[in-house]
Order: structure tokens, then C-alpha cells, then sequence
């Protein structure tokens, strides 16, 4: 594993959003939280209407004025967390932050495997491992993706997080290595936390198998992982960012990488990576296989896998949208007392693991502390802490120690804790696909979900 210590290559650290600070914006209905001045906790009022609202005269939440008229809040989102250069911030409706009847989850008939395991074809040690581990029968992206990649075709993989679509990727190419012991697999991941998971996942599927491999990531010293390339890797899993870093050096050798693989592609996208990505994508020899795993097909996605990949295979294992299953409100608050309307809410007994959302590092970090000295057990996440840090405070979110984890937006991209009963979104979101990525943190598989979001009143 490598070293968490030294400073990393490139900035892996959380958005640099100004923060949001307008005045009033009202919607045509549904529920509203506000806290009063000498209150002695948030205010719940329902206005007529009900239902989801409309937005009345083109107020939304943007960077810049509203041309429409409307009021607008927030500013250009800059660099920072991977991003190569600044993005101009999407343009709400205030509504799409409101779902005050969320469909019920539903819950689906269980998946009928066409295959078992042993029907792919694989070493008789690794089926043994893969049993070993738990893996009985194959997920439905297991069971669809994993003949394609033994077949050598180029594959788009749509799936959410929790469906198997790691092992999806791995077993298949673990077995190509295993066939032919000169190949050199390239996974791409947006955090460090998800390439370590995938690392450790390798790991428990090629025990004693003699394959090696390296982790390289940035935030974390880059020395040991240079030391690492310099023996044969079958598997080199990093961000994007300092793989390119590592390849400029020289560490990497692009010319002999036989297989490349996204791990959460659109996320990479989403955090700026898509330069590193294209460059990465034209070192590699032509002849080289090409999988992408995504939660979503954005256009940016559908650009790469037309621009890279040669007649892909897609297949879709994506259910419905997550912000239908999720109940969504706002909580409208005065500038002077933002924090307050944030601590009377979490002082109530519903919210019992939370995860608040905010826009930069240091406000994260900020926050934090304040819930701490409020009484509230809470730790944050974001680019300026080590991966032990990080590690540190999530495992405390997972373990019940904390109640409330705070964190910035790429940083969260690796935290995937069963049970979080509410979102909130204390700074607003930079775009509505990472306010629809935020929410997907509640409402995990069967489970009811709330998400909340803090706007100006």
C-alpha cells in the first residue's frame, strides 16, 4: 500500500466555490424550514399550493445575474479538487430541490443469472477464490459484462455503486492475466479512497496468484509509488492526475498497457479530469482494450467512448432516477443564523447519521468544528487532510462514533455508508449533477432517504 505521508503532485482538494450570499427567493409551494430571530429552533411552515413548485419570473441559483429578471445566487466555480480550470455553475430552478412525495422504493423481483461462475470459463483457483470470498452467484452486471471482456470487446458498463460492477471488471481481466502473464492493466479511478478499494478488491481475488500491483494516487507521496513501478505491475490503479504525472516522468510506460478501465467515469469528468483522461487515452497503444464503468451516459462520456473506444458493447444495469426515492426540501435561513437553523436540526431525533455537504476546504473544515463545539460528534473530509485522516473520519461515520460527517464534494465521491438518514447540502451545489450525486448518499438500496438543502430566505 502506499505511503500516506508527503505532499501530492497536483492539488487533490475540494471545490473553491465562492460561498452564496443573496437575498430572498421564494417558490409558489411546498414545505419551508426557516428559523426566526429569538426562535428556539427551525421553523416548519407549508404554504398553499402543496406539491412540487413551480419558479416563478426565472429565479434560480446561478453564477453571475439572472438575465430573466429572477434573482440568482452563487458565483463561478474555480479550480481546484482536479478541476483544469474554472466551470461555469449550472442554472437552477429552486424546485428541483423539492420532493415532498418521493415514490416508494420498489422492491425488485431478485436478479436470474445466466451464468454461474464456473461457466466463464475461468481458472479453477480463481473460481475457488471468488467463492471464497462470498460470490455465489453473479450480479446482473457480472453476469452481462464479464463474457464480453473474456471476448476482448471494448465494453460500456452502466451501473450504480453497490451492483458488483468492481468484481465485474476485475475477474474477467484477472483471468486474462492469469492466461497471459505479459499484460498490464491500467484502472482509472476520480478518488484515492475508490483506488484503494479497488486495490484491496484485486487483492482478495489473487491470493498467491503472484499478480502485483501499484497504487497511485495523489495527496499521498509519490516516492514509494515511483518505487513501486519499478518492478512489473499487472495492475497500475490511480487518479488521473498523478498517473499523468507518473507517466510524464517516466514511471509509467504507456506502450505497454494492453488494458485501460474508468472506474466511475462520469465522476472524472465531473472533477475536471477530462484533459488527463484524452491524454492518458492517446498514449496507449490503438490496439489496447478499452472498458468504462458509469453511473450515468452524459454527453461528455458519450464524446470518449465515440472518440476512444471501437465498437463497445453497452450494457445497462441502471435503475430508476435516485431523486425519485428521495425526499427533498429546502431549508430557507437567515444570513445571521444559518448556523443555528443547522444545529437545531441536527438536535432532533431523526437525523441520526448525516452527511452536510459544503463548498470549500476550509469552511468544511470550519463547520466541523463548530458542531463539535456545539455538542454535535462530527469530523470532516476534504482535500487538505491525509489519507489517514480521512480514513480516520469516515471509519468513525461507518462505526456510529460520529454522527455527522461534513465534507466537500470530491471528497465524498468515495464515501459509501449504508443507513445515512439524511443529506444536507449546507453550501449550495455546484451543478445539478452533483446535487443529484450528494442526495445519492441517502436512500441506499431499499432505504428511505431525505435530502435538505440551505437557501437564502
Amino acid at each position: 500500500m502506499p505511503n500516506s505521508s508527503g505532499r501530492p503532485s497536483r492539488p487533490m482538494s475540494g471545490n473553491t466555490r465562492r460561498p452564496f450570499n443573496s437575498s430572498s427567493s421564494r417558490t409558489g409551494g411546498g414545505r419551508s424550514f426557516s428559523s426566526s430571530s429569538g426562535s428556539t429552533g427551525p421553523r416548519f411552515s407549508r404554504s398553499s399550493g402543496g406539491g412540487r413548485p413551480s419558479s416563478p419570473g426565472g429565479r434560480s441559483f446561478s453564477g453571475g445575474n439572472n438575465r430573466n429578471g429572477g434573482r440568482s445566487f452563487g458565483g463561478n466555480r474555480g479550480g481546484g479538487g482536479g478541476r483544469r480550470g474554472g466551470r461555469v455553475m449550472s442554472t437552477f430552478d429552486v424546485s428541483k430541490f423539492i420532493n415532498l412525495n418521493p415514490a416508494k422504493p420498489v422492491t425488485e423481483a431478485p436478479y436470474v443469472a445466466k451464468h454461474t461462475f464456473k461457466d466463464f470459463g475461468l481458472d479453477k483457483f480463481l473460481v475457488e477464490t471468488i467463492e471464497s470470498i462470498g460470490l455465489i452467484v453473479p450480479s446482473a452486471i457480472q453476469d452481462q459484462v464479464i463474457p464480453h471482456i473474456l471476448d476482448g470487446h471494448d465494453v460500456v458498463g452502466l451501473a450504480q455503486t453497490g451492483t458488483g460492477k468492481t468484481a465485474a471488471f476485475l475477474i474477467p481481466v484477472i483471468q486474462k492475466t492469469l492466461k497471459e502473464r505479459g499484460r498490464q492493466t491500467l484502472i482509472l479511478t476520480p478518488t484515492r479512497e475508490l483506488a484503494i478499494q479497488v486495490e484491496q478488491e484485486l487483492r482478495k481475488l489473487t491470493p498467491k496468484m503472484n499478480i502485483y500491483s501499484t497504487v497511485c494516487v495523489g495527496g499521498m507521496n509519490i516516492r514509494p509509488q515511483i518505487s513501486g513501478l519499478r518492478r512489473k505491475n499487472h495492475f497500475i490503479i490511480g487518479t488521473p492526475g498523478r498517473v499523468q504525472d507518473l507517466m510524464d516522468r517516466g514511471h509509467i510506460k504507456p506502450g505497454g498497457i494492453t488494458t485501460v478501465i474508468f472506474d466511475e467515469a462520469d465522476r472524472m469528468l465531473d472533477m475536471g479530469f477530462i484533459h488527463d483522461m484524452k491524454k492518458i487515452l492517446k498514449d496507449v497503444p490503438v490496439e489496447r482494450e478499452t472498458l468504462f464503468f458509469s453511473a450515468t451516459m452524459s454527453k461528455s462520456v458519450e464524446g470518449l467512448v465515440h472518440e476512444f473506444l471501437r465498437k463497445p458493447i453497452t450494457v445497462s444495469v441502471r435503475k430508476t432516477d435516485i431523486t425519485n426515492s428521495i425526499t427533498q426540501d429546502v431549508v430557507r435561513y437567515e444570513h445571521h443564523n444559518k448556523f443555528t437553523t443547522l444545529v437545531d436540526l441536527l438536535k432532533t431525533e431523526e437525523f441520526s447519521r448525516v452527511i452536510i455537504f459544503g463548498a470549500m476546504k476550509h469552511s468544511v473544515e470550519k463547520l466541523s468544528l463548530e458542531l463539535v463545539h456545539s455538542g454535535i460528534k462530527a469530523d470532516a473530509i476534504h482535500g487538505n487532510k491525509s489519507h489517514v485522516q480521512r480514513q480516520r473520519a469516515l471509519n468513525g461515520f461507518k462505526e456510529g462514533r460520529v454522527k455527522v460527517l461534513v465534507a466537500t464534494d470530491v471528497a465524498a465521491r468515495g464515501i459509501h455508508v449504508d443507513n445515512v438518514s439524511h443529506v444536507i447540502n449546507y453550501d449550495l451545489p455546484g451543478t445539478y449533477e452533483d446535487y443529484v450525486h450528494r442526495i445519492g448518499r441517502t436512500g441506499r438500496s431499499d432505504k428511505q432517504g431525505k435530502a435538505l438543502t440551505f437557501v437564502p430566505a
